[in-house]
């Protein structure tokens, strides 16, 4: 892949990722009017954050970054990747279906590990049930998340990104039925979580099959390939366990507090949407090419992967931090603070997004760094950084909660991802040119970074200027999406004037885009 042609893969991915967000986000407008803050929201919310807990402790954090170098190497050199994928298929479903049979019975103690705050109210029976529901989906979303692997290191994104949105269209369908129809919402909302998997993962299917590869039935077997791929795997699947020790030290905290599970998650929700769309494009599409570019010892292509990318990332990434932080009040309040979500849950879930959007930037530095290791097949060094970052975001949220409560949890996350970044690019110092900036990237940083701030202060203004607007309902959308618009106009007529990026080069791209 050319430099290009990187750029190329990363709008691909980042418009189905940008169009399954904003699905996302309508979700949680709806789970904001029908449930607001209350007792079966925040059970909900810690429901069905364990299987997404798991997901990614299994496939999307550890799995598929031994998997997809290991296939995109096999393909690249003809060497069986159908029978190593039908192979880790099986074997991943044969894991998975033990593993969720066992959750369910354990569904009591998993709720006390998540929220132990839970305990002893009306959250935690709520919890328990809703859990038992929606667990099954780490089944079929694993499976998904292996398809998709094999799906991109071929070069098709767009399936990939696009069955995500299955997810919230499943959920908003059924939280319009159980409103029309009277039913249990807590219960139809976790149903609905497990058949969305079901039908991402029969999508996925589909694809790959379209793609030329079978995976017809076969009892897990440990191959020699497997054994290797679970070694390459055990040390990113530490790290995904530490990463989830953080997320299970912010829920603890959080379920103290009555309301702020909630609160934290839709905040983290607003944070995802940027790092979503442009964090998983850069891993989706860098990781393989990363890959192939080692095999073939490109180690000049590797640096310009590697350098276009973090240039995509942060060209989007600062200015969108900058926002979340300018205007968090007006963020949430427009997109929350209706039906059951109040005041009070708005200008707390303000706070937390602004902590969030700090740390935004080092979460989609993640998504750069990592591959560098990850091509490379070393699991080890990330995860030593990990448990570095994990003792950071501990120390902070227990120690901060006596004195900003809820609050702790956000500002430590943030705090230990910027840890997590420097400790990765300390590390790629070993790696040689193919992980250094060039003088590019060099050169346009410096002009990025002003840009965005300059945008800050144009955000400021206006809401100062639309304060009554934004509060005013029936047009404080129309204000908020008018403010944001020019934002952008700004910021990107601002960056392209001071050198900060190349029109011609994005015209480029976007016209083999289309």
């Amino acid at each position: 892949m050319k430099p290009v042609r990187i750029v190329k893969g990363f709008l691909t991915v980042g418009f189905w990722t940008l169009v399954s967000r904003f699905a996302g986000l309508v979700r949680d407008i709806f789970l904001a009017k029908y449930l607001g803050d209350g007792p079966v929201a925040q059970a909900f919310v810690i429901a069905q954050s364990l299987p997404n807990m798991f997901r990614r402790f299994f496939a999307e954090g550890a799995f598929n970054f031994a998997f997809i170098p290991m296939f995109a190497k096999k393909v690249e050199a003809g060497e069986g990747a159908e029978a190593f994928a039908r192979d880790a298929f099986w074997g991943m479903a044969a894991l998975l279906t033990v593993f969720s049979l066992l959750a369910i019975l354990a569904m009591p103690l998993l709720v006390i590990m998540m929220a132990s705050g839970f305990v002893g109210d009306a959250r935690f029976d709520i919890a328990v049930t809703l859990g038992k529901i929606a667990f099954p989906y780490i089944l079929f979303i694993s499976l998904t998340a292996l398809l998709s692997g094999m799906l991109n290191a071929a070069g098709r994104f767009v399936i990939t990104s696009a069955v995500t949105i299955l997810l919230s269209a499943t959920m908003i369908a059924g939280m319009i039925l159980a409103n029309r129809m009277g039913w249990d919402m807590g219960r139809t909302l976790a149903w609905s979580v497990t058949l969305s998997g079901i039908l991402q993962m029969l999508v996925t299917w589909a694809a790959v099959r379209h793609l030329g590869y079978r995976l017809p039935f076969r009892w897990p077997v440990l191959t020699p390939e497997l054994k290797r791929l679970a070694i390459i795997a055990a040390p990113a699947v530490l790290a995904g366990g530490v990463v989830q020790i953080n997320l299970i030290v912010g829920r603890q905290v959080a379920s103290m507090t009555e309301g702020a599970v909630v609160w934290l998650y839709n905040a983290d929700r607003i944070y995802q949407l940027p790092l979503g769309v442009v964090g998983i494009a850069i891993g989706i599409v860098l990781l393989p090419d990363l890959s192939r570019r080692l095999r073939a010892g490109d180690d000049e292509g590797s640096r310009a992967s590697f350098n276009r990318g973090t240039e995509f990332a942060l060209l989007l990434t600062l200015p969108a931090a900058v926002a979340l932080v300018v205007i968090s009040w007006p963020i949430i309040s427009v997109l929350f603070q209706r039906g059951a979500y109040g005041a009070e849950a708005t200008a707390n879930t303000a706070l937390a997004l602004a902590a969030y959007g700090v740390g935004l930037p080092a979460f989609v530095l993640h998504k750069v760094l990592q591959p560098l290791y990850y091509a490379r097949e070393d699991t080890r060094s990330p995860f030593r950084f990990a448990v570095w970052s994990m003792v950071v975001n501990a120390v902070l949220a227990i120690g901060l909660m006596p004195m900003i409560g809820f609050m702790a949890a956000a500002i430590a996350t943030s705090v230990a991802a910027w840890v997590m970044v420097w400790q990765l690019w300390r590390g790629s110092r070993t790696m040689g040119d193919a992980a250094r900036f060039d003088d590019r990237f060099r050169y346009r940083l410096p002009r990025m970074i002003a840009a965005s701030a300059l945008m800050g202060l144009v955000l400021w203004g206006l809401s100062v200027l639309l304060a009554v607007p934004l509060a005013t309902p029936g047009i404080r959308t129309v204000a908020l999406g008018g403010m944001i618009l020019a934002a952008m106009v700004f910021y990107f007529g601002t960056v392209m004037l001071i050198g900060g990026m190349s029109w011609v080069e994005l015209r480029s791209a976007l016209r083999r885009q289309r």
